[in-house]
């Protein structure tokens, strides 16, 4: 019971430090940190694979497969959002006008 409240109190703790860090980022480091984070999901979402394959009970593989579809959520969301705010800072395409016939 004692380790089980030591890990929930790292958990509110990590929940509470990662909203405040979030939360006091400047705009300009956003597409910087959320590729970062991809990397870190990245690492996750094999870490739950490899608990899928080790797993010995039902429970365990159930929990990994919901990180699974979590963590490639998360890092397929995360790409494709990163992947639309560095399109805001591309150059705009030059038009092609069309002529009239």
């Amino acid at each position: 019971m004692e380790q089980l409240l030591a890990q929930l109190a790292i958990f509110i703790i990590a929940a509470f430090l990662g909203w405040e860090l979030i939360s006091r980022v400047p705009n300009m480091l956003h597409t910087p940190l959320m590729s970062a984070t991809n990397a870190i999901h990245g690492i996750v979402l094999v870490g739950a694979i490899i608990v899928i394959a080790t797993a010995n009970d039902v429970f365990t593989m159930v929990v990994g497969f919901i990180a699974v579809v979590f963590g490639a959520m998360n890092v397929v969301g995360g790409f494709w959002v990163t992947n639309r705010m560095l399109g805001m800072f591309r150059p705009p395409k030059p038009r092609v006008k069309k002529r009239k016939g």
